[in-house]
Formats: C-alpha cells, sequence, structure tokens
C-alpha cells in the first residue's frame, strides 16, 4: 500500500507562518534578503533548500500495449423493413383554425383566419404580394428546396413589411416549406410555401401635425384635401397618397414655393395607434406676373407671354409653369428651357404677392435639311427635298424651301409659316408653288398660292378639336392623260376657293393608334373660270375612323371616306380637283387614282362622288422586341359621275401589310392585290411611306 504523500506548497510539521519567518529577516529585511548563508528554518534539521538545488526526478509510468490484441471483424446490419415511423396524421404544413387558403402560385400558398374584417384589406394585398413575390416569379417545375426556402425567407420579410404598410403593426407570418410526411421518401405533391398570416390589430392614426400648414389664407380647402383624419385605419400608401395631394393642391392655388418636408409616423404599440408629423411650410400665396426671357432678341417675353395659358394676375398654378416650358419647347426652336418663379412682390396680409417667371433658354440648331423617299409600284418613285431656317423672321417665323422629283410628280415650293400667331397653337401659313403631275387620268401644270390659317395638333399637344381655313388661288392647264402616243390638248383653268376643315380627334396617339376615333369634315366653296365659262360649286368631304384594341398585341382599325362636288357639271371642274380612288391611302391594290369613270380612250377621268371603306388589323408580333407588326387589310371604294356615290362600280382590293416602329412612327410596306380588277389593272401593287395607311 502506498502512504499518502503531502503535496507540494504543504506544510508537513504544522508550523505556523510566523515559526518559518527568521527574527532577523523582520528587524533587518534587506540585510537578511543578500544573505547567501541565511537559513529560511532555523528550526528544522534539514539543509536549507538553495535556489540551485536540482528538483527530484518524478517516477514515472508506463503501461505496455499488448501485442497479440484480436478484435473480431465489424458486423454489418441489414435494414430493418419492419420499422416504420409512427402514423400520426400530422399534416405536412400548419394551419390556422379556420384558415382560408388562397393559392398564390403553383408552389405558394396563402393561409388567412375566416374573418375577413380584420383584414378588409385581403384582396388588395393578395394582389400586391403576387406581383412581388420571389417565390410566385419561380418558373413551374424549376423549383428545389433550397431555392424555394431561399426566396420563402425574402418572401417572409416582404410580407411582413406590407403589413406594416397597411398598419398591421402586431402581424404574425409563420413560414412552412416543403410537403413531406412522416415516413416518407417523397412528397404527395411538388414542395409548396406556405405562409400562415395572423394580422392582429390594425393600428389607427392618432394625433396628425401638418406643421405651419394653417397659415395658409386656404387652409381649410387645403386641410381637406389632406384626407387622413384621427381615427383612420393607418396606411403608409394613404400618407404618400395624401402628401402628393396636399403638394398639387398648394402648387395649383397659389403656393409656388410651399414645402413639405418627411412624413414621421411614431407608433404606439400599446395604444395601437400612429401619431403622424407632416412638416409643411406653406410661404405665402401669389400671383402670376410678368414672363421673363434670357433672349429676347430671340424669343422676347412678350411672345412667351402670349403662348402661356394664363394672364398676369391670375392666380399661380403649377401646371400653367409646366404647360409654358412644354409650349416653349414645342416651338423646335430650343433644345433646353426651364421656368423658374421669382418674388417681385411679397404677399401683405390677405392680399397675395407676385412672382415672375424667369425663362432660360438655351438655342437648338435652326437650319433644318429633310427628305423623304417612296415608292409604289402604280406611282413610281418619289423624293423630296426641304430646307428650313425655323426662325428666320423671329419669333417663329419659319421660311421653307421645298421640291419633289418623282416618275409622275415634280414641285418646287416656297412656304412662310409663322406659328403661335395670334394665340396658342395657332398657325398662318403662306404657300407658292409650281408643279407638274402626270397621272393616269391628267397631266397637269399648275401654279397656285395658297393661305392658311389653322389650328392643328402637334406631337406634344394632341388636340380633341383641330380646325383651318383658308384661300386659294390656281392657275392650272390641264389634259387627259395621253393614250397611245395621241396627245390630247390642253384646258387652262383659273379656280378659286375658300377653304375650311375641322377634325373631332378622341385618339390615344397622333401618328400610331390604338384606341378612339377620328371625325374631320371639309367644304371648299369654289369658283372656276375656262374657255370663258364661269362655274360654281362646292368640294365637300367626310372622313371617319375608329381604332380598337382588341388584346395587348392586336389593333382592329377601321376607315370610311365619302366626298361630292354638287353645283355644276363634270366638265367644268379642272381634272385635278375632280374625285378619284385607288392608291396605297385609297383602296389598296389598285393604281393611284385608277378607280372611277374613264373616257373615250379607256383613262381615268375622274368623278364628282366618293366612296371608301378600308379594314385592317395590326398584330403585333415578337420580332425585334415587337417592333415588327403584321397587318391583313381589306379596301372598297367607288366614284362616280354623279354627286352621290354609285355602288354598282365599287372595287375590292386586299392584302397584307408590315409595319417596323421607329418610335417616331411605322415604316409602312403594303402589297395589295385587286380582287376583282378591269382590263388595265396590275395584278399585284406595293406601296413603301412612313405611317400608317389611316
Amino acid at each position: 500500500m502506498l502512504a499518502a504523500q503531502p503535496v507540494f506548497a504543504q506544510d508537513p510539521t504544522g508550523m505556523s507562518l510566523d515559526d518559518l519567518i527568521p527574527e532577523e529577516a523582520v528587524e533587518n529585511p534587506e540585510e537578511w534578503a543578500s544573505d547567501p548563508e541565511a537559513e529560511i528554518s532555523p528550526e528544522t534539521d534539514e539543509t536549507p533548500l538553495q535556489p540551485d538545488t536540482p528538483m527530484t526526478e518524478m517516477p514515472s509510468l508506463t503501461v505496455e500495449w499488448p501485442d497479440d490484441l484480436d478484435l473480431p471483424p465489424l458486423e454489418r446490419l441489414e435494414p430493418d423493413v419492419d420499422v416504420r415511423f409512427a402514423d400520426t396524421d400530422l399534416p405536412p404544413l400548419p394551419e390556422l383554425p379556420d384558415a382560408t387558403l388562397v393559392k398564390v402560385g403553383s408552389d405558394l400558398v396563402l393561409a388567412f383566419p375566416n374573418d375577413t374584417q380584420n383584414f378588409s384589406v385581403r384582396e388588395e394585398f393578395i394582389g400586391r404580394f403576387r406581383s412581388l413575390s420571389t417565390v410566385a416569379d419561380l418558373s413551374n417545375g424549376e423549383e428545389n428546396i433550397a431555392q424555394l426556402a431561399a426566396r420563402a425567407r425574402a418572401d417572409q420579410e416582404l410580407l411582413d413589411e406590407m403589413l406594416r404598410v397597411y398598419g398591421y403593426y402586431d402581424a404574425q407570418v409563420i413560414r412552412t416549406v416543403g410537403g413531406l410526411r412522416p415516413g416518407q421518401d417523397t412528397a404527395d405533391t411538388d414542395p409548396v410555401v406556405r405562409f400562415d398570416i395572423i394580422p392582429g390589430p390594425r393600428y389607427r392614426f392618432g394625433a396628425i401635425d401638418l406643421g405651419n400648414l394653417d397659415a395658409a389664407p386656404d387652409y381649410p380647402m387645403l386641410r381637406s384635401v389632406f384626407e387622413i383624419e384621427t381615427g383612420d385605419p393607418v396606411s403608409s400608401d394613404k400618407i404618400v397618397e395624401e402628401q402628393l395631394d396636399l403638394d398639387m393642391a398648394l402648387g395649383e392655388n397659389g403656393y409656388p414655393f410651399a414645402e413639405i418636408g418627411e412624413a414621421d409616423l411614431l407608433i404606439d404599440h400599446s395604444e395601437t395607434r400612429g401619431d403622424l408629423t407632416l412638416p409643411v411650410e406653406p410661404k405665402g400665396k401669389y400671383r402670376f406676373g410678368e414672363v421673363v426671357s434670357s433672349d429676347p432678341d430671340f424669343l422676347s417675353g412678350r411672345h412667351l407671354a402670349s403662348i402661356a395659358r394664363f394672364e398676369a394676375g391670375d392666380i399661380f398654378q403649377r401646371s400653367l409653369e409646366l404647360d409654358l416650358r412644354r409650349a416653349i419647347t414645342a416651338t423646335g426652336l430650343v433644345s433646353s428651357v426651364s421656368v423658374t418663379p421669382r418674388e417681385v412682390q411679397p404677399p401683405s396680409g390677405a392680399e397675395p404677392g407676385v412672382v415672375a417667371l424667369d425663362v432660360a433658354m438655351t438655342k437648338a440648331p435652326l437650319r433644318t435639311i429633310a427628305g423623304a423617299v417612296g415608292y409604289g409600284s402604280e406611282e413610281g418613285f418619289r423624293i423630296a427635298a426641304s430646307w428650313e431656317h425655323r426662325n428666320f423672321f423671329p419669333p417663329e417665323g419659319s421660311l421653307k424651301f421645298r421640291g419633289i422629283a418623282g416618275t409622275r410628280e415634280q414641285l418646287a415650293g416656297i412656304t412662310f409659316r409663322k406659328n403661335n400667331f395670334g394665340g396658342r397653337d395657332k398657325i398662318l401659313t403662306l404657300d407658292a408653288y409650281a408643279s407638274t403631275i402626270d397621272s393616269d387620268a391628267f397631266d397637269a401644270r399648275t401654279a397656285a398660292f395658297v393661305a392658311t390659317y389653322e389650328r392643328t395638333s402637334n406631337l406634344l399637344f394632341q388636340k380633341p378639336l383641330s380646325w383651318s381655313a383658308g384661300f386659294e388661288a390656281i392657275a392650272t392647264s390641264e389634259r387627259p392623260a395621253a393614250v397611245n402616243g395621241v396627245v390630247q390638248p390642253r384646258q387652262t383653268f383659273f379656280v378659286g376657293a375658300l377653304p375650311v376643315s375641322a377634325l373631332l380627334d378622341s385618339t390615344d396617339d397622333l401618328l400610331n393608334p390604338k384606341e378612339g376615333f377620328r371625325i374631320g369634315g371639309r367644304l371648299s366653296p369654289e369658283i372656276s373660270r375656262s374657255n370663258g365659262t364661269e362655274s360654281f360649286y362646292l368640294r365637300g368631304q367626310f372622313d371617319a375612323s375608329y381604332y380598337q384594341s382588341v388584346t395587348d398585341k392586336v389593333v382592329v382599325a377601321g376607315r370610311t371616306r365619302f366626298a361630292s362636288i354638287p353645283g355644276t357639271d363634270l366638265a367644268n371642274i379642272a381634272p385635278s380637283r375632280r374625285l378619284y380612288a385607288g392608291g396605297g391611302s385609297s383602296v389598296r391594290g389598285y393604281g393611284f387614282q385608277e378607280i372611277g369613270p374613264r373616257d373615250v380612250l379607256g383613262e381615268p377621268s375622274g368623278g364628282r362622288s366618293l366612296v371608301e371603306f378600308s379594314l385592317e388589323a395590326r398584330v403585333q408580333t415578337g420580332f425585334m422586341d415587337g417592333a415588327v407588326s403584321v397587318v391583313p387589310f381589306v379596301d372598297a371604294g367607288s366614284v362616280g359621275r354623279g354627286t352621290t356615290p354609285d355602288f354598282d362600280e365599287i372595287k375590292f382590293g386586299a392584302g397584307l401589310g408590315i409595319r417596323y416602329d421607329t418610335g417616331f412612327g411605322p415604316i409602312r410596306v403594303d402589297v395589295g392585290v385587286p380582287l376583282n380588277p378591269g382590263p388595265n389593272d396590275n395584278p399585284v401593287a406595293v406601296y413603301v411611306s412612313l405611317g400608317q395607311a389611316f
């Protein structure tokens, strides 16, 4: 047996600490410490322990490893096919009591309590979540558990945020991913994500602080615009919506310098309410003053004021300020423009102040060279070119030279155009030209002067009503087209006309409409003198078109036209002033002006009445990112010698067109065939131009 040995630093003698300290160490510790012969324990018989005394070696312990150890090999255990998980009938997903399940996607389910009053925004909430969900965005059949789990976490954060947006700050969202039951190797169905939503109480607005809005003279009206009251359900969307409404109301009622800070919503969970603070500074009410131009010699402030939709002294409206900026841009004379309100007179009591509008402009290039190329199998080639200086006579007085060189038409002309003349969007045009036209119907050499005053639509301001009135003075020498080399004598006509027109337009696009209608009419009382015979007659025309989107990619368009010239015989009307049908903008499949009565030589002679119909489907394809469309069409038209349309000789054409959307307008290529051709009609006609057929 081994006796218990004292552990190192234990006292085997039972001495106290005072016994171990020598008296000399107490009386003179420094001398004692410096004496190497000093005894540590004078009362023991043992030799004093010196610092350099070696330590006694510790006994070693060894265990011999058996060399003849023989362990049996591990036995492989076979699976026990009789072992089964207990059938607990647990559902694969947790369920709320009496929950209503909504399938958002093929692998996404939302569960709500049946109490719809507790979550009255459920339908809106579901639609919004469906559009934002990352799980619902997964392609069916491509998802796996890892993808579902990652996206489910993101969707849970989305749901939490959406619930707070609607004022449910105590809501709970329980996320479950997968569909395995215990004991199954595979799920009964594909893995799904399920969110159980417990909305909890909906918070209400408490105190509402709108800063200094009550300092505005129109405070009652402005406060009524901000439609949030204490006790209303909290909604972040509502805050943003009402903030925008208030900002608009301030800008439209005379507060150009108003400022609205960032909304702050302080949530009180104990009271289930939110206190809203929206810092508003109205900064005074103002009226419009003068318009000040940065370049009076280019576009004067007086001219800019004439195209504004307000008068000096009117209450300031931000929309009218923006409208002036758009109107200046629409002139085409500036590359950039800014309009800045500037205080010139502060408000005084109940009297509004005055602001001037400072307009800063950068000139755009004022000279333009333009060209166009067209082709029709019956009309031949047509090349048009022009040079224009768009502010040759400031302000907004343009001068334009134009020319046409074509297989059947040549023209040279000069045009003066004054935009915004006498009012906003009103245009005065003076045009003089000389032309020759060699068609299958007639050969005409014409000199003309035309003056027009009109109000028309443009790309920035498409108007529901456009109108024009004008004067035409024409001298033309004309003869029927030559037949087999036989040239007929010319006849000179002097024509004066006073044309007027109007157009109602409800379409959604000026160049490529998809919805709406257009109804237009034109009347032109005319006097004509030829070979001593003076004739009075009226040229009238009615046009209507309708556009309807059937689907997102299909637009059906229809057009009709009626025209008549009562008042005189056909022979007293210059051939170029008569009515014709056929061509790319009329009845496709037939040559230009090829439909209608013919003379004794078989050439078109024109008529005094016209009727046309067109129907087409504009089908957008997936080619070139949807820029290419195919357009099947069918047209019909007839021209009669009398003043009422002749439906006995109606011609039909059909075909297929291609449209390429340039972003500015479509490029059109139509191929038409005549369905009931005459002996002089070609089997196919091709038309190329810019823009839709109608």
